[in-house]
């Protein structure tokens, strides 16, 4: 019985490396991989070792007679993508040089700020690479990032994910110091006196602005400030959301819109237990949002979301998902699409199945509407909808078709069209395409030269696009980069001790820099 990888797959690529008959792909070294909705195992080749089993970090990986029903497509997700890539072929994919993996010689200090995925998978290159001592700082009371603060509260394995990471913290070569914000309570230039090297991995923390009418209307929200909300980010704890209303309308359709959607139409009492704030679930129990629209700019095959998020969506109990057959009329381009992915292939299969079903007696709705791009929030003195105009995109191929513009009430209209870094003082920083400029993880100055000692890993690097594990396949990279140039020499000595950063910051943050367990 071959192995099946599922939903909570975090494409960390453990298993990859682990495979003795190397059967899971796409492989780290496929250009592929950036890009791919998760993994998956090849059902011919799989010996049953279960070697994949042990390493997985998510549980994501089962006996195919093992899968519970809400996972069951799961095999035949794996299967379809061995038939449009057969195993020989995605080796041969695979031409990329290894990068060179020998240790760096000692002393070497290394600041990584950040306690995110992004962090965690450069410390941990960083342990086993070189005898580097590291200092991670952490902006936040609590350690993990994203996986705290943005993982859905419904999804307790890919958070468990922060057991993995809380394991580095047993090294004696790593502290971590939390509360302490880079730029005001330490400088950078405090850092790149006390440190042969800086790793930034700062992730994306801010929203993408619409730029439209209306946008700045109360009631109108970015996501990152309700997954925060609901996640007991401190950032966003204070805030509250009008749930009095019976629609919600998020705009986007990545896989946070998603996560969104469940937990504003879950029953409150199956959230006990999970790692939602306590002042969300209160709110949530006395919400009478019955309906969430999500409206994506793109067709079925093109939306953001994953494979196995949507998958997801259809075994939700008591909850519909209403799709309108129109929506998934598909142009030659989507068309072409479904015989080029499989994973485009099961949204379309899906999609269908969800616009066949029939509604439930009381059961709340996740609306999806597709080929539609808001124009204006609207409302008097506090939004209570959205209005939108058809793009076309996909449906003929005819980006001028049905143009004439659709009003959608609802409130409060969540803003789910991605992320962006924010600069940091002192460190070169991208306002077009809103991250720190790098080559290969390098820092690069305004003439695009590499600043000495200066990295970055992650979303802040690459832009948020990808899944957890995709920062490891950065994490080795910008390694690389780092230890090549301590090894020749590049990286300045540092001018006093490490430990020296405690009195600069100790009047302004007195108890900032204490060693953390986390």
């Amino acid at each position: 019985m071959p192995h099946v990888i599922t939903q909570s797959c975090c494409n960390d690529a453990s298993c990859v490396f682990e495979c003795p008959i190397d059967c899971i792909r796409p492989h780290p070294d496929d250009p592929a991989f950036a890009t791919a909705d998760m993994l998956y195992i090849d059902p011919d080749s799989c010996i049953d070792c279960g070697a994949c089993v042990d390493v997985c970090p998510v549980d994501a990986i089962v006996f195919d007679d093992e899968l519970p029903p809400a996972a069951g497509r799961f095999a035949e997700l794996n299967a379809a993508y061995f038939q449009r890539f057969p195993l020989t072929a995605a080796l041969a994919a695979a031409t990329r040089a290894v990068p060179c993996r020998s240790p760096a010689r000692a002393p070497l200090w290394v600041a990584v700020v950040g306690s995110g995925p992004a962090a965690c998978y450069a410390t941990e290159e960083l342990l086993r690479r070189s005898t580097a001592e590291i200092d991670i700082f952490e902006r936040q009371p609590a350690p993990w990032g994203l996986l705290r603060y943005g993982v859905s509260p419904d999804h307790p394995r890919t958070r468990r994910m922060a057991n993995t990471f809380a394991a580095l913290l047993d090294d004696e070569r790593v502290r971590l110091h939390l509360d302490v914000q880079i730029g005001t309570d330490i400088t950078h230039d405090d850092l790149a006196r006390r440190y042969h090297a800086v790793v930034y991995a700062t992730g994306a923390p801010a929203s993408r602005s619409l730029g439209i009418p209306g946008e700045d209307l109360p009631g109108s929200h970015s996501v990152a400030e309700f997954v925060g909300w609901y996640t007991g980010n401190p950032d966003y704890a204070d805030m509250s959301f009008d749930l009095s209303g019976d629609t919600v309308v998020v705009i986007g359709n990545g896989n946070v819109a998603l996560d969104v959607a469940r937990i504003l139409t879950a029953d409150p009492d199956t959230l006990p237990g999970t790692d939602i704030a306590d002042h969300a679930l209160d709110a949530l129990r006395a919400s009478n949002v019955r309906e969430v629209v999500i409206l994506g700019r793109r067709g079925p095959t093109e939306a953001a979301y994953t494979t196995s998020e949507f998958l997801e969506l259809g075994y939700l109990p008591n909850i519909d998902v209403v799709i309108d057959p129109v929506d998934l009329e598909l142009g030659q381009t989507a068309a072409r699409a479904l015989d080029d992915d499989p994973a485009s292939a099961m949204k379309m299969a899906l999609a269908q199945e969800y616009s066949r079903r029939f509604p439930g007696p009381g059961h709340r709705r996740i609306v999806l509407r597709y080929r539609v791009a808001p124009i204006e929030l609207f409302g008097s003195g506090h939004v209570a909808g959205v209005r939108v105009r058809p793009n076309g995109f996909g449906a003929g191929d005819d980006p001028a078709a049905n143009c004439r513009p659709e009003s959608i009430a609802g409130s409060p209209v969540l803003r789910s069209i991605g992320y962006r870094s924010v600069p940091i003082p002192g460190v070169p920083f991208d306002e077009q395409h809103g991250i720190i400029p790098n080559e290969h993880g390098h820092v690069l100055d305004t003439s695009g030269l590499p600043v000495a000692g200066v990295y970055v890993t992650g979303w802040a690097k690459r832009r948020p696009r990808g899944g957890i594990g995709t920062n490891r396949i950065d994490a080795g990279e910008v390694v690389d980069c780092l230890l090549s140039d301590f090894a020749n020499g590049l990286l300045a000595t540092p001018q006093c001790g490490r430990d020296d950063l405690t009195e600069p910051t100790a009047a302004r943050r007195p108890r900032a820099l204490e060693d953390h367990p986390g």
